[in-house]
């Protein structure tokens, strides 16, 4: 697939494979697509007490690199300011554990790295 609309194909699939990763591992998906004025957050999900924030990845092939190597420190950053955007706004009694993970889909397969940074 090329263009805009084969990558937000490929996105979508990826985004649905990962999230059906952690409901298999027994999280429940709180959140997808969240965003705000400072960029989006991919997937947000939650078991017990621990939250994470999963970036996700996907790609048709590796002919570019690994999809876990997309996710360059300058992304990891962003990804900590829009998390705790996120818990801000949800408020609550104040937040468990959290974790940053990344989810790395390549040909339907996924791979998930917990705790990635």
């Amino acid at each position: 697939m090329t263009g805009a609309s084969g990558r937000r194909s490929v996105w979508s699939a990826g985004e649905e494979a990962a999230a059906g990763w952690y409901q298999e591992h027994g999280y429940e998906v709180v959140a997808r697509n969240w965003r705000c004025r400072h960029g989006e957050i991919d997937l947000i999900a939650r078991r017990g007490r621990l939250l994470v924030f999963c970036e996700v990845k996907a790609r048709t092939s590796d002919a570019f690199g690994s999809p876990l190597e997309a996710v360059t420190p300058t992304k990891q950053a962003r990804l900590r300011r829009l998390a705790a955007t996120w818990l801000e706004q949800a408020g609550g009694s104040g937040p468990g554990p959290i974790r940053f993970d990344v989810a790395a889909v390549l040909g339907g397969q996924v791979e998930v790295v917990e705790n990635a940074f």
